[in-house]
């Protein structure tokens, strides 16, 4: 798990423009809160290395997760902000998400 977030974090660097365009209108400054969710995952992702850590961190993921829903639902609502992925694909992605706090749960 951890090295996912890590990894999902550093991407957000590689293609920020990739993020930036799903972004929901209605955030500000959307190539500074990609960088700033990228840098989360990546200290989210390294946290749960350090049993000292572990729990907030997971806490953080689930907190992480539940704000980038946002963004799911935003990308459902629009055709531009879709980025030319199938609506089932985005639906899809839903239950994943909660898939994914559960993980993060399951761990604590």
């Amino acid at each position: 798990m951890s090295g996912m977030y890590v990894l999902a974090g550093i991407i957000h660097f590689i293609k920020p423009k990739m993020y930036m365009r799903i972004m929901p209108n209605y955030l500000p400054n959307h190539k500074a809160l990609v960088y700033l969710s990228g840098i989360a995952e990546i200290l989210l992702g390294i946290g749960l290395c350090f049993p000292v850590l572990k729990i907030v961190s997971i806490y953080g993921i689930i907190t992480m997760l539940a704000v980038f829903l946002m963004v799911h639902f935003y990308m459902l609502s629009r055709e531009k902000a879709s980025a030319g992925i199938p609506k089932w694909i985005l639906l899809l992605r839903l239950p994943l998400q909660f898939f994914l706090m559960y993980w993060a749960f399951i761990y604590l």
